[in-house]
């Protein structure tokens, strides 16, 4: 810690990170070891952060990530929109195919960010705020993928019709970004993707990425 930061906001953040880390929360005690502080300073700071219902605790005194978290996350999809837009623009004009980066909402993929070609005779109609699971579809395979190997990059996903008939696509999953679980990715009307394809999606993945960090 240094002078010019604030010891308390800074054990209430890592409190946060840590409820975020868990699915059946944390006692008071565990939070306690956890921090390296006494079990009144953690006290203190679960009831200020329920207060501003960031946490809550259930019957049985465990604390989890509370509903204002939700409030926050609402206006990181806009951000998130913004730094990922030219390396999509980027990738939309090179390849001549939609791009678009797809975060991880609940247990769908949700497309956040949509850029159509401007030179293509045609290409796949693809709109922000489409959602699909998780389990079909390029972009969510992909992400599934970087879940199933988190210390490896798991490269390109290629799928064919599993979203719209006749339709192919690749996504590549961001890496190495905290907080944001997603993939870039492209849709075209084409029965196999080149693989000059794959690769590229990989390169703006990475591109997004760098962007976020």
């Amino acid at each position: 810690m240094t002078a010019e930061t604030s010891q308390t906001l800074d054990r209430g953040l890592r409190v946060l990170k840590l409820l975020a880390d868990t699915d059946h929360g944390l006692t008071v005690t565990e939070l306690s070891l956890r921090l390296g502080v006494n079990r009144t300073v953690v006290y203190r700071l679960l009831a200020t952060l329920e207060q501003h219902a960031l946490i809550r605790r259930d019957l049985g005194g465990r604390a989890r990530v509370g509903l204002g978290v939700l409030r926050l996350g609402r206006q990181v999809h806009p951000l998130v929109r913004e730094a990922a837009m030219p390396a999509l623009r980027s990738l939309a004009e090179d390849i001549g195919a939609t791009a678009h980066l797809t975060l991880v909402d609940g247990a769908d993929a949700l497309a956040v960010a949509v850029v159509e070609p401007t030179w293509t005779d045609y290409h796949v109609a693809y709109r922000a705020g489409f959602r699909h699971p998780l389990d079909r579809g390029a972009a969510g395979k992909a992400i599934l993928a970087a879940r199933q190997h988190p210390m490896a990059d798991p490269g390109y996903t290629l799928t064919h019709g599993e979203l719209e008939a006749g339709a192919s696509g690749a996504a590549a999953p961001l890496l190495g970004v905290t907080g944001v679980e997603g993939s870039v990715g492209v849709v075209m009307l084409a029965d196999v993707v080149p693989e000059r394809v794959g690769e590229r999606v990989v390169e703006a993945a990475r591109e997004v990425a760098e962007a976020l960090r």
